[in-house]
């Protein structure tokens, strides 16, 4: 049986995060039983299996269940109990797992110990961080108080239709034992040195003095869990206290900037996953589907909630296809096409990118003044430079047979007799004739 003693010491006399529902059970079962007698479990049953799991698609689900403490045993872990070494620990294993391609905390708590919370959640921070990998959680059902810091520090946040994230706050509970101490006939008598050494004790009313401290305890871990989660989810410390602690589902997770979208574990893993196919398929990719959170406000859109990472986008309305690019028929130095102002060579990889879209812009507006249409985003999605576009464009105008019409159409403006292209479907169409 759980050891009695130990677990009363958890609960009384020192702050907690958790939920208030949770704290009353626990309460419910060790109040009774404080002057004596066997403790039933507190928590579900647990063979001590492992806290990961991998799925087929490589996903680690790391379990976040039961009532958080600094440190568990084995009686403990049959009690429900979950230690936050033992969560660290977990998420430093996925994400060094070389099979591993993201990870997801799976969420259902309603709290539990100050002691060592922060420091998981700055650990957990620092393994992400430090790691290529993304780290989404997922609230399944409950993600409140302790469990909530530990969810906040993912870069996405699930929550299920019923599931439930928050009560932000911090709670210290005093038993005052001395009237039962009295019937039972017993009177405790403290000898001590140091004038605040037995303040708060269980034998005796609860002290102004001792009060006044404990309640001072519990004003900065409240300031400092709100600080951590307003930093992990981009709102400000003011937005965190205004919650005072309630408890939001689902889709109110949302609107109160607590959760991202609403969502099961299996759609968590499963958009995951296509992120991950998605960013394979894509040219550039990189094995972060998620960006790392930027400070930013939710909104009561769920569909544009904060940091909405990879989304997939509108395809484009269909173009003709760009042409397969042949190896061009005459020398290079013949068919090169020089825009009439170069685009200026930024010093940083944006303007770089820039400079080629603006230049393969160009070409495609050449282009359509002749008839040919060239997708210029497709292009670039493509890798395709600037100069195979226009060695593409000369050779389907060279191709076709109606080149001369091609020149006496086109444009008489003087972009269009400026334009290189329009100069060597003449040159070609010349040749042909001749």
């Amino acid at each position: 049986m759980p050891d009695l003693p130990h677990l009363a010491g958890r609960v009384f006399g020192t702050p907690l995060l958790i939920a208030r529902g949770r704290l009353e059970v626990i309460l419910g079962v060790l109040g009774p039983r404080l002057a004596g007698g066997t403790l039933e479990s507190i928590g579900p049953q647990t063979d001590l299996a492992p806290l990961t799991s991998i799925t087929a698609e490589r996903i680690a689900v790391v379990s976040v269940i039961g009532t958080l403490v600094s440190r568990s045993g084995y009686l403990d872990a049959a009690s429900g109990l979950q230690a936050y070494d033992d969560i660290a620990e977990a998420v430093a294993v996925a994400m060094d797992d070389a099979s591993v391609r993201g990870v997801i905390l799976d969420v259902d708590s309603s709290g539990g110990e100050v002691g060592g919370l922060f420091d998981l959640v700055e650990r957990i921070k620092a393994i992400s961080s430090a790691n290529a990998k993304p780290l989404w959680a997922v609230a399944n059902e409950s993600a409140l108080s302790a469990a909530y810091a530990i969810a906040s520090a993912a870069d996405r946040l699930y929550v299920s239709r019923t599931g439930e994230v928050g009560s932000i706050g911090v709670v210290a509970v005093h038993i005052d034992e001395s009237g039962a101490d009295a019937k039972a006939g017993l009177a405790w008598t403290f000898v001590f040195a140091g004038d605040r050494k037995v303040d708060g004790n269980a034998h005796e009313p609860l002290s102004e003095r001792a009060r006044a401290t404990i309640q001072a305890d519990v004003d900065r871990l409240y300031f400092e869990f709100c600080g951590l989660v307003a930093g992990n989810r981009g709102l400000t410390s003011e937005t965190v206290r205004g919650t005072n602690a309630a408890i939001y589902r689902g889709e109110l997770a949302i609107r109160a900037g607590l959760a991202d979208r609403v969502g099961t574990l299996d759609l968590a893993i499963a958009e995951m996953a296509a992120d991950f196919d998605r960013m394979a398929s894509a040219p550039r990719a990189t094995s972060n589907p998620t960006p790392r959170r930027i400070s930013s406000m939710a909104t009561n859109d769920t569909e544009h909630s904060r940091n909405e990472p990879n989304e997939p986008q509108p395809a484009l309305p269909a173009a003709s296809p760009v042409p397969a690019i042949p190896e061009p028929a005459v020398p290079p130095a013949q068919t090169a096409i020089v825009p009439a102002t170069a685009p200026a060579i930024e010093p940083d990889p944006t303007g770089r990118l820039r400079a080629e879209f603006a230049e393969i812009a160009a070409v495609a507006a050449q282009a359509a003044r002749l008839g040919v249409a060239v997708d210029a985003a497709d292009a670039v999605a493509r890798g395709v430079s600037a100069d195979a576009l226009r060695r593409s464009v000369l050779d389907t105008l060279s191709q076709r047979s109606e080149a001369t019409s091609v020149i006496v159409t086109a444009p008489s403006t003087p972009a269009a007799g400026d334009s290189p292209i329009v100069r060597r479907a003449r040159e070609r169409a010349a040749a042909a004739r001749a």
